[in-house]
């Protein structure tokens, strides 16, 4: 029998698991949230109503951006590629809907950049494109796996939207051993990773088996947090006769879920510097994208939709909902009821990771977690103040910079020595700026350090 009980917002099981695994540093939320992720866990997926316009950005993935395939005027099919690029690191992207093609323009998305995009009008008919998966036979054969994958458009679903075929093609002398499948999500309010483990757990089992097939890995893991408990006894039960799978609890904590932190919790082994996970014979899929996998193998299935959670207090029913890729923020709104009372933020992905909108015709993309509504008043921010030196931003720190520092060094306009103090290692988790009583947005000083580097590498440095 599994014993359960309430500890800092997180849930210990005991005599089925053993001692669990987590994060040294990072934080757990409080109780309230938790609560409040785990309700809407309990609702299933919904398939989301057709909008009257889908916008699908040509640039949806880490790398080159896709080139239009379509013109003006063209009737598209579902999943029809309707623009890809000759880039290796880069991915396709498809009509999510049957429908006629308005415009090919410039238009604006969630991070305030207008991006070249294929506007569509959905005839409702959702006419699908011919499109047929792998044999058993061709399954065995990596490169064309591969294929497969790359022609599906598949990207990281976690929010990174790393192409997918590239982590699949790992270089010759640095083998992959070990694959994560991160069903961690350990972002508060969320919940749409926990809905899908418990709807499509075959499929993410399947997906992982295609996974380790292709790159010759040895073991399989699907790491879950504990406040999952429903998600993690039902796959952990699916895995039972696997020989080279098994499930990992976790303890829940934030930022768990990020790649090389979830590496050193589950393996052991830390990402160095720099470095990508492949350097430490490790490799980590989301759970949308491995579900993704799976489809694209066995049934053709391009990546043109996906699960995300509409959610927060400002919004008047909180759903998990099947999304059409361009549907517009608005329009998934309206599909749940509606702002609760006067909207005060909203938030593109999750509340620690996202973006803030200020407008929301923004379309959904393939690396949207969830849109999450704040009322107004619960989601203000205070002027910020000089750093008062408490350290706390330094004691939950999960990749062991220091934040302090590089906030000051930021706003002095010092930005090498924010580089030369490993701001380029910041996985911008937030938890900096969450727990700063000084109100401090580090994230932001972050991300701008970040920028203004990477700027100067491209002029050589200039």
């Amino acid at each position: 029998m599994v014993k359960r009980f309430n500890y800092q917002g997180g849930f210990i099981l005991a005599g089925v698991f053993g001692k669990l695994k987590t994060l040294k540093k990072g934080m757990m939320f409080p109780d309230k949230y938790d609560f409040l992720k785990s309700q809407l866990g309990k609702k299933p997926i919904e398939e989301a109503s057709l909008s009257e316009e889908v916008v699908i950005p040509l640039s949806q993935h880490i790398g080159a951006p896709c080139k239009p395939l379509v013109e003006v005027k063209q009737r598209v099919l579902v999943g029809q590629k309707i623009g890809d690029s000759n880039g290796f690191v880069s991915a396709p992207v498809h009509s999510s809907v049957s429908g006629e093609i308005k415009a090919i323009e410039p238009r604006l998305i969630f991070t305030g950049d207008k991006v070249l995009s294929v506007i569509i009008a959905p005839d409702g008919k959702q006419e699908v494109a011919g499109f047929n998966g792998l044999s058993e036979e061709e399954i065995v054969c990596p490169d064309k796996v591969r294929a497969v994958v790359r022609e599906s458009g598949i990207v990281g679903l976690g929010g990174a939207a790393f192409p997918t075929h590239v982590k699949l093609t790992p270089p010759k002398d640095k083998p992959v051993k070990d694959v994560i499948v991160n069903g961690c999500e350990c972002e508060p309010f969320i919940a749409g990773d926990h809905r899908n483990m418990l709807e499509n757990a075959e499929s993410i089992i399947d997906g992982l088996r295609i996974i380790l097939q292709t790159i010759g890995a040895e073991k399989g893991y699907i790491a879950i947090e504990t406040n999952k408990i429903d998600a993690l006894h039902h796959i952990s039960n699916l895995v039972s006769s696997e020989k080279n799978i098994k499930v990992v609890p976790l303890n829940a904590k934030y930022p768990q879920g990020a790649e090389k932190q979830l590496i050193q919790v589950v393996l052991g082994r830390e990402v160095p510097s720099g470095c990508i996970p492949c350097e430490v014979g490790a490799l980590v899929q989301n759970v949308g994208t491995t579900i993704a996998i799976s489809k694209a193998i066995r049934e053709g299935k391009p990546l043109f939709e996906r699960v995300l959670s509409v959610t927060g207090s400002g919004i008047n029913e909180p759903k998990n909902l099947r999304v059409k890729i361009g549907t517009s923020v608005s329009h998934l709104i309206k599909e749940c009821g509606g702002f609760k009372g006067e909207p005060g933020k909203v938030v593109f992905g999750g509340p620690m990771t996202g973006f803030a909108l200020f407008d929301l015709s923004v379309p959904v993309v393939k690396g949207t977690s969830g849109i999450v509504v704040f009322k107004k008043g619960t989601a203000s921010i205070s002027d910020p103040r000089g750093c008062i030196r408490c350290g706390r931003c330094v004691q939950v720190c999960p990749i062991n910079i220091m934040p302090n520092f590089i906030g000051q060094y930021v706003e002095a306009g010092m930005i090498d020595n924010a580089e030369s103090s490993g701001v380029m290692d910041c996985i911008e988790c937030g938890v900096c700026a969450y727990v700063c009583p000084a109100q401090r947005p580090l994230i932001q000083f972050m991300r701008y350090a970040k920028s203004k580097i990477v700027a100067n590498r491209k002029k050589g440095g200039k």
